[in-house]
C-alpha cells in the first residue's frame, strides 16, 4: 500500500495536502450496515453473484444515506482482470468511474476463479466508495491516494466489520511518498512486545492487501494505473522472480 506521487500543480499539491490532513471520518450507523456485510460476507461464501450484487446495492445505499450523498451505481463482476508482462503481473480489484459514479468489483480470482475473500471484497468496496466520497461531498475531485485517504477507508471497514481500527505505521519515501510499514504494524501488534513472525499483515485498510499475501508471489504492491482521467481503477501490482 503506497501514496500516490505528489503532483506538481498547486491547486493539486493542495487537494493532496488536504486529503493527506484529513486522517479521520464521521462513521456511519452501526446497523443496518454490520448486518448488510454479514449479507455480502454469506453471497461471497455461496458464491451466489446475483445475492452478492443486491448485499452490496443494499450496504452502499445505508452507507451514501449516513454521509448524506446519492449512492453509487454498483456492478459486480465475475473474475478479476488480471495482465501480465515479462516482469509483472498486474491484477484489477475494483474501480470507480467518477462520470457514471459506478463503482465495478470482481467477485473471483483470476486465476483459480474461486470466491475472494470477504475481507479483501469488503476492503475494495469501502476503498472504492471513498472515491465516491471524496469527489461528491469532500471536494477532492483527484481523490488521490494519500495517507488520509487509506485512514478513512480503514476507518469506515473496521467499523462495519466491527474490528479494531489499528493505527497505520507509515514509512516516508525518497520522493516524498508513504508504504506502510508492516513490519512496525506486526511489531505493534504482536502481545508484550514479542516479535512476530507473520511473513504479511492480515490488515486490510489496502484493497489488494489480503490477495497479495495469499497469492503466492513473494512481492507485491499497489500501483494506480489511470488511463483515462476519470478512471480510478485498484491494481495490485505483482514482481515476477
Amino acid at each position: 500500500m503506497h501514496t500516490d506521487k505528489i503532483p506538481r500543480k498547486s491547486s493539486d499539491k493542495a487537494e493532496y495536502q488536504r486529503s493527506d490532513e484529513m486522517r479521520t471520518i464521521a462513521l456511519p450507523p452501526e446497523e443496518p450496515a454490520r448486518t448488510q456485510s454479514l449479507a455480502i460476507k454469506a453471497a461471497l461464501a455461496a458464491d451466489d453473484k446475483k445475492a452478492l450484487q443486491i448485499a452490496c446495492k443494499d450496504l452502499l445505499e445505508t452507507l451514501a444515506t449516513a454521509y448524506g450523498v446519492a449512492a453509487p451505481k454498483i456492478k459486480v463482476l465475475a473474475s478479476r482482470p488480471q495482465k501480465v508482462t515479462d516482469n509483472w503481473v498486474f491484477e484489477t480489484f475494483g474501480d470507480y468511474d467518477p462520470e457514471t459514479t459506478q463503482i465495478r468489483l470482481w467477485m473471483r480470482t483470476a486465476v483459480q476463479k474461486k470466491a475472494t475473500s470477504y475481507g479483501t471484497f469488503l476492503s475494495t468496496l469501502c476503498h472504492e466508495f471513498c472515491h465516491h466520497l471524496d469527489m461528491v461531498q469532500l471536494d477532492l475531485p483527484e481523490t488521490y491516494h494519500t495517507r488520509g485517504f487509506y485512514e478513512r477507508t480503514a476507518a469506515i471497514y473496521h467499523h462495519i466489520q466491527n474490528t479494531p481500527h489499528k493505527r497505520i505505521a507509515w514509512r516516508e519515501q525518497k520522493d516524498g511518498t508513504y508504504a506502510v510499514d508492516w513490519s512496525q504494524m506486526r511489531r505493534e501488534a504482536a502481545p508484550n512486545g514479542q516479535k512476530s513472525n507473520a511473513s504479511t499483515s492480515n490488515n486490510p485498510t489496502d484493497s489488494t492487501s489480503a490477495n497479495s499475501s495469499s497469492s503466492g508471489s513473494k512481492s507485491s504492491s499497489q500501483s494506480r494505473v489511470v488511463p483515462p482521467k476519470s478512471y480510478v481503477p485498484e491494481v495490485i501490482q505483482q514482481k515476477l522472480f
